[in-house]
């Protein structure tokens, strides 16, 4: 059984997707982020970095309880735990996975999540924010668009690459993101969100 604790954000989404995908079963404890209930004491006993999410393996490695947090280990962790596609076994295959899920957790994640702050959360406009962050936000989206060029998954098949940068994309409303501008990213965008598995995802979290 897996615990999952996390909250309602695009890296929240990211597991309870992976969990639906992977049909692992698995109990959602609520963290309130709103409300700092990540900086608890014993929340911190689970992730010293007061982040969620975070997911404790009751049936971890040689049978052991193994807590693992940071949204890209754990999705390579649920990916390895129950042999997948998800995460291919083909070392090419499985480094391009990688490669894109890297380009996730470096790229836009951080960057989509400053232009959030700035473009929505802030309680004060500043310019220099905004523009700085809405700029990479649009240069990111090209990179995805021209990579999704005559390609429906960021690698050969649906994987982790795919799951660990949708949750970012699904805020496009907040951040005005223009579609027109980016159609193979939305091709994309419309494949992934008719999976069963993803809205049950996002309906957890909700």
């Amino acid at each position: 059984m897996i615990d999952f604790y996390s909250w309602n954000t695009a890296n929240g989404r990211k597991i309870s997707i992976m969990l639906e995908e992977m049909k692992i079963p698995y109990r959602y404890h609520p963290i309130n982020i709103n409300n700092g209930e990540q900086l608890t004491d014993a929340f911190l006993k689970i992730n010293p970095n007061g982040k969620i999410p975070a997911i404790i393996d009751s049936d971890g490695p040689d049978g052991e309880p193994i807590t693992i947090i940071e949204s890209g280990a754990i999705l390579i962790y649920l990916a390895n735990k129950v042999s997948s596609e998800l995460l291919p076994e083909n070392p090419k295959q499985q480094t391009q996975v990688l490669e894109w899920l890297m380009f996730q957790m470096g790229g836009v994640g951080p960057n989509f999540g400053q232009a959030l702050h700035f473009y929505k959360y802030a309680k004060e406009r500043i310019d220099y924010g905004v523009q700085r962050y809405m700029s990479e936000v649009h240069r990111l989206c090209l990179v995805m668009d021209n990579w999704l060029q005559n390609r429906d998954y960021f690698a050969e098949h649906y994987s982790i690459a795919d799951i660990s940068i949708y949750p970012w994309l699904a805020r496009w409303e907040w951040l005005d993101l223009n579609w027109e501008q980016y159609p193979n990213l939305y091709h994309w965008f419309q494949l992934v969100s008719q999976r069963e598995a993803v809205k049950r995802g996002l309906k957890v979290l909700a």
